[in-house]
């Protein structure tokens, strides 16, 4: 399968303006062998920093989320005709005070063909997307699982 990954970045982009608001943009965008990835990043901005001056955890929550967000449009955007994304929970572990430019690296769990196939068989897939965050030195200073579903339009 081939994307094009500036359009799934637009397009994620242009329908979540929270994303925008946060200043979030995407380096990269792939779907091949190996899988499916996205890496996301949050500028330092000190309009949306804590306390203690880093990204506030809101902040960091949602720039996973939406690294997250564009797996599944890159890897499901073909079967937004009949199916609705939705994300059904997610679980973050803040493991390092994070400082500076963050990123997101989120990955796909298991292969599309088989969410796929669970659509086709009539069911209501579900699916988990991991995500590392990190700072810029590459210090992992959180982890998030999202799971989604695909919701059959009926």
């Amino acid at each position: 399968m081939t994307i094009d990954a500036t359009a799934v970045a637009e397009g994620l982009l242009g329908t979540v303006p929270f994303a925008r608001t946060l200043g979030i943009r995407f380096t990269e965008i792939t779907v091949d062998a190996d899988g499916v990835r996205a890496v996301a990043t949050l500028p330092d901005d000190p309009a949306v920093h804590n306390h203690v001056g880093g990204p506030h955890a809101g902040a960091m929550f949602s720039l996973g989320e939406t690294a997250s967000g564009a797996i599944v449009l890159a890897a499901f955007g073909d079967q937004l005709h009949r199916a609705t994304p939705l994300a059904v929970r997610a679980g973050i572990a803040y493991q390092k005070l994070a400082m500076g430019v963050v990123s997101a690296t989120a990955t796909l769990s298991r292969p599309p063909a088989d969410v796929v196939a669970e659509l086709d068989a009539g069911q209501r897939p579900e699916f988990e997307v991991n995500v590392v965050i990190a700072n810029a030195e590459g210090i992992t200073t959180g982890e998030m699982a999202i799971t989604w579903t695909l919701r059959p339009n009926r």
